[in-house]
């Protein structure tokens, strides 16, 4: 009978629940959407009861669609949307108010007072984050200040892997590992602990808040009377949030071995080693995992507008109708002909932290065509990745050869070469897919043995294509940097 884990890939959307072997190949896979709630402008929402039926659901299917008998699956891993916040009473096991989303700005008030009186440095100096309603913190306050008649001594706080490892657990484990804990805002990474001093500036009761565990190891077995009639009981062995986890998956286990989802954004995570790297460019130090008793670091920047600029031409401006369309028509061009579309849609992110300026577009003429305007889009996001992988380049003082990729772009043949070309390294995409979910089952595995060891894990690593540079090294420079002098134009455009 062939063994799996099984990957609770709890994200924004959607739940997944997938089985890998011990090959690392993905053998079966069920998902089920869930609902969004925009109670106001900038807020977004889950019910965190709906992610936990929806997690059921899914495990539910793998068994009665997909045939799996429980004693085949070995080891649970969890990995998870990041940041996004729940708080529930511990008595009766219900949340006190919807789980607040990564997404969601409700807490902006919060941060704006914090950064005012001037705790920023001090912030990024013990979580190596920035004061943002993306992380974890503001977020319990909010809640803690909005939800009336509460017994603060009986709530508990999670991030969606804490929520999800309590209810497999039937409520007897409360912990998190390092990856979502260096994302709250209330963690201090050098240290490896709830830092006093944040838990005090954000009145937060320490006791609300998990255990920290490895990223690797056993935190509890799920309860067999959870999941009726299934008598499922497994250990809960991997944790990492969704990007550490992708890291991960990519097994991105050297210094300066690098990885970037392509999505709606762009999220690129480079392993700095055992020692954290702290930015002053405006990147994210985070844990990358947590291994028997080791912890290893990484430097995270993000892509507003990746993907997303693809939807804005297929629904804004209807320039196409299906996204796999616009392979084709970049490819149809020669060079992009001067044309170049800074899709500053909500700012600008990392390295120029500018949130008044818009998009713009650069060298129209007369016979400029649709197909000008996606392959600038597309190209925009190359060079977008650019600028945050020279800035991880320069302040971790390592040289990149290859970039990991996942993510639904990557299927955009064009997109991945002219990456290559900009970056002049190659573009290395893996046979599977669903890379954060493999991550997670490589750390449960790795927890039983049903992965022997992180160089195991390498070997098993499949490799479905890389793409190499074939452009001149200077021509790419010249359009880099003419890319660069569009973005100090769109600066000046306010």
């Amino acid at each position: 009978m062939k063994e799996y884990i099984l990957a609770i890939d709890q994200g924004t959307t959607s739940t997944r629940a997938i089985l890998f072997d011990q090959n690392g190949k993905l053998c079966h896979m069920q998902q089920r959407e869930f609902k969004q709630y925009f109670p106001h402008s900038g807020w977004v929402e889950h019910d965190a009861k709906e992610i936990w039926n929806s997690v059921v659901e899914v495990v539910q299917s793998l068994f009665t669609i997909d045939n799996i008998q429980s004693q085949q699956i070995k080891a649970i891993g969890i990995t998870n949307q990041r940041e996004t916040t729940v708080v529930w009473d511990k008595t009766t096991g219900e949340p006190i108010y919807h789980a607040i989303v990564w997404q969601s700005r409700q807490s902006q008030d919060i941060c704006d007072e914090l950064i005012e009186k001037g705790y920023s440095p001090m912030i990024q100096e013990k979580t190596g984050l920035i004061i943002n309603p993306y992380f974890s913190a503001s977020k319990i306050r909010w809640i803690l200040d909005h939800v009336d008649h509460v017994n603060v001594d009986n709530l508990l706080f999670g991030t969606i892997d804490t929520w999800l490892i309590w209810k497999l657990t039937g409520g007897k484990v409360h912990a998190t590992d390092y990856t979502n804990a260096s994302r709250t805002l209330l963690y201090n990474i050098h240290d490896l602990k709830w830092d006093e001093d944040l838990l005090k500036l954000f009145d937060i009761p320490q006791n609300m808040l998990p255990e920290v565990k490895a990223s690797s190891g056993i935190y509890g077995y799920s309860d067999e009377t959870l999941i009726s009639g299934l008598h499922f009981r497994a250990p809960i062995c991997g944790v990492a949030g969704d990007q550490q986890a992708s890291l991960f998956g990519h097994a991105c286990f050297q210094s300066g071995d690098i990885k970037n989802t392509y999505g709606t954004g762009c999220f690129i995570l480079m392993n700095t080693g055992q020692e954290p790297v702290i930015s002053d460019n405006g990147l994210l130090t985070t844990i990358a995992w947590g291994i028997d008793g080791q912890v290893t670091y990484a430097l995270e920047g993000s892509v507003f507008i990746g993907g997303s600029v693809m939807q804005w031409l297929r629904d804004g401006l209807q320039l196409f109708q299906n996204v796999s369309e616009t392979e084709t028509m970049a490819k149809s061009l020669q060079d992009n002909e001067g044309v170049y579309l800074v899709p500053a849609f909500v700012g600008l992110g990392t390295p120029y932290w500018d949130n008044d300026v818009r998009g713009t577009m650069f060298g129209l003429t007369r016979g400029t065509t649709r197909q000008h305007i996606v392959r600038a889009a597309l190209e925009s996001i190359c060079y977008q990745s650019r600028d945050v992988i020279e800035v991880m380049q320069k302040e971790a003082n390592m040289a990149l050869t290859s970039l990991s990729v996942d993510g639904g772009a990557t299927q955009n043949e064009f997109l991945m070469q002219y990456q290559s070309d900009i970056l002049n390294i190659d573009i290395v995409k893996p046979s599977v897919k669903e890379t954060t979910a493999l991550g997670a089952a490589y750390l449960a595995g790795l927890a039983i043995g049903f992965y022997q060891s992180q160089e195991d894990i390498k070997k098993k690593h499949q490799i479905s294509k890389t793409y190499h540079a074939t452009m001149e090294p200077q021509k790419a420079l010249y359009y880099y940097q003419q890319w660069q002098k569009a973005i100090q134009a769109t600066c000046l455009f306010k």
